[in-house]
């Protein structure tokens, strides 16, 4: 497909018995959105209408069977299949979750041949998606298999970003998962996303400890002297910025995170319960590492409320913005590393501001 001037958002639909359907559409009933991106939901024009009808949302959609049919200042949705599907907003549903990886593995066909640019993915039921074909817990690790690279789970906020040495592993099994390798691989990630991604020069990144208090010497556990502290300084020694072992417990707390650019921390709920207190709603899931830019929102499919329209669209949006942010930062750094002499229009633009 020909690329057009604006980029393409591929959108991924998710759970249909969930929220992102619904936040959606209410998304695109500002036509605004339109003079930023050309959105391409993949799901079913049966489907999407089925959604706009139950909400009463006043948004124009564009069937397309094929890519070179999407068109600029549309909402346009892929047909992924033909079939009317059973909704029943709140409810778990196996065949839900079926449609739910149609849609996934369409959207990221389409990235991978570059039919889209990038990807942003509703919310799924890690539960309900299980199959003798699909056995991930969740976006980033079959995204990972799909997209070169390797993934790492970075939740961004305008003025905040963690990103996780361990995801969706479980506590028990934490300690035993982080080794220099990995602590050094990942921090090598968010260093790199943090420069092409984020346009930041000189990242600053804070590790978080391990253990509480990282471990007290020793009395809460060996690994943060170890592991944790021998490897942080070899980083260090390479020229990153890179500080801590940080103990978790105060450093949110005492605003300490606001001197730096990323914070990573050692495993999900360390990492994820003080970015979504001090963010949610506004907070974006972006997987780094990967050649292709992939965002979502902050929140799950909220069974509890779908259905009934009081979905707050604000983190689905963010992710939108982001992932447009994200393509336009690395395709700015893979042409000014093409010609060092040159000089990118946003700075041209913001010297010009300045004057």
């Amino acid at each position: 497909m020909k690329k057009e001037e604006k980029i393409i958002v591929g959108i991924s639909i998710g759970d249909l018995n969930g929220v992102g359907a619904e936040i959606l559409l209410k998304i695109f009933e500002d036509s605004r959105m339109l003079d930023f991106f050309t959105p391409v939901i993949f799901a079913s024009i049966k489907t999407m209408t089925f959604v706009k009808n139950h909400f009463n949302l006043d948004v124009n959609l564009n069937s397309v069977q094929s890519h070179n049919q999407v068109l600029q200042g549309k909402v346009n949705v892929f047909n992924c299949w033909k079939e009317n599907v059973d909704i029943s907003f709140g409810k778990e549903d196996p065949k839900i979750g079926a449609y739910a990886i149609q849609s996934l593995e369409a959207a990221t066909k389409a990235l991978k041949d570059g039919d889209v640019d990038v990807l942003v993915t509703a919310p799924i039921n890690k539960s309900n998606i299980q199959s003798e074909t699909f056995k991930f817990p969740g976006h980033t690790d079959y995204l990972n298999q799909e997209l070169e690279g390797d993934s790492l789970m970075f939740m961004v906020t305008d003025t905040l970003r963690v990103g996780l040495l361990t995801d969706h592993v479980p506590v028990k099994d934490i300690a035993s998962h982080i080794s220099p390798a990995l602590i050094t691989k990942k921090i090598e990630t968010v260093y790199d996303s943090l420069k092409k991604d984020f346009r930041i020069r000189k990242p600053r990144i804070a590790v978080l400890g391990i253990n509480p208090h990282t471990g007290d010497n020793g009395v809460i556990g060996k690994e943060d002297d170890v592991v944790m502290r021998p490897t942080l300084q070899k980083i260090k020694e390479s020229g990153k910025l890179v500080f801590g072992p940080y103990a978790a417990d105060s450093f949110f707390g005492s605003n300490n995170y606001k001197n730096f650019d990323a914070i990573i921390a050692a495993y999900h709920d360390q990492g994820l319960i003080p970015f979504k207190t001090l963010s949610f709603g506004q907070g974006v899931n972006f997987t780094a590492g990967l050649n292709k830019v992939r965002t979502s929102p902050d929140h799950g499919t909220a069974y509890e409320i779908a259905g009934k329209g009081t979905a707050d669209t604000g983190s689905f949006k963010e992710a939108l913005f982001t992932a447009v942010s994200i393509f336009n930062n690395r395709r700015e750094y893979e042409e000014l590393h093409k010609n060092p002499l040159a000089v990118s229009k946003r700075k041209r633009f913001e010297d010009q501001k300045r004057a």
